[in-house]
């Protein structure tokens, strides 16, 4: 499951006939199609029919593509369900779960397209162990900007302990995992800041509101020429080691051991699955 691209997650409005057509030509790994925050109440309903069509008519490749639908205290929230289960889609992405229950509503409407849950509230995220172990669960989207109105905080400090639990709750599970968005669309220094922040946690890639946030977080949470090249080193080190009764190696000064060579191929995996992903 992690070895498909998760580096970039783009929000894109449901409503918006114009963005989904644009949406087939942009370097995203993962577009989620918004019928929750993105669509104003009144466009809703029609959002629906809007999406679904241009699902239907295809064109976004490999690109994983959840649908974000309104939450089940909603008015709209079952019926958005119902017209995402028959939608093209990998997944249906959850907003504010709380616990368990919340995703077993949404299966009991879906059949068996795959689970997302947003982790955007205290409770969600005191939960997220047993959210995160659901066997319909493929994944979590941090939603900050919820999470920090809930919590009062002011900075993204003020929600680190809850990033590392859902993260931690996330890789218990096997689970993938990204980040929430960072606003400030226009300023690329503050959000290389927070990719790399959250790459260094751990995270699987970035939640992003506008395309021109894509080439960043791609660069940061996807391998670069120098991490490929330490992985190759490192297994051919370590095979030749083995191949002389060793059973640890030394590559540019430092001991490589078996847990070394795990991380090493998921390092090639993932980006021979980037090089797929963005020929096709």
């Amino acid at each position: 499951m992690r070895h498909r691209p998760t580096r970039s997650a783009l929000y894109i409005p449901g409503s918006k006939p114009r963005a989904l057509d644009k949406a087939r030509d942009l370097t995203c790994d993962v577009i989620l199609f918004d019928l929750e925050d993105a669509v104003s109440p009144d466009a809703k309903i029609a959002a629906r029919d809007t999406l679904r069509a241009a699902l239907e008519q295809g064109g976004y490749g490999a690109r994983m593509t959840l649908v974000r639908i309104n939450g089940f205290d909603t008015e709209w929230g079952q019926d958005d369900a119902r017209a995402a289960a028959a939608m093209p889609c990998d997944g249906v992405l959850i907003p504010k779960v709380d616990g368990p229950a919340d995703l077993d509503a949404v299966a009991d409407v879906v059949g068996d397209v795959p689970l997302w849950a947003m982790m955007e509230t205290p409770l969600g995220v005191l939960n997220a162990q047993t959210i995160c172990a659901h066997p319909r669960l493929a994944g979590i989207v941090m939603g900050t900007n919820d999470l920090a109105k809930d919590l009062g905080a002011q900075t993204r400090d003020g929600m680190r302990t809850a990033l590392q639990h859902c993260l931690l709750a996330a890789r218990a599970a096997g689970i993938t995992a990204i980040d929430g968005v960072f606003n400030a669309f226009k300023d690329d220094d503050g959000l290389q800041a927070e990719c790399t922040d959250g790459r260094a946690m751990g995270f699987d890639g970035k939640s992003l509101i506008h395309p021109a946030q894509l080439d960043i977080a791609n660069r940061i949470f996807g391998p670069s020429e120098a991490d490929i090249d330490l992985a190759r080193r490192q297994i051919a080190a370590f095979d030749a080691a083995a191949a002389a009764g060793q059973g640890v190696a030394v590559v540019d000064g430092r001991i490589v051991e078996n847990l070394h060579i795990v991380t090493a191929r998921a390092t090639l995996a993932k980006a021979e699955a980037i090089t797929a992903l963005e020929t096709t």
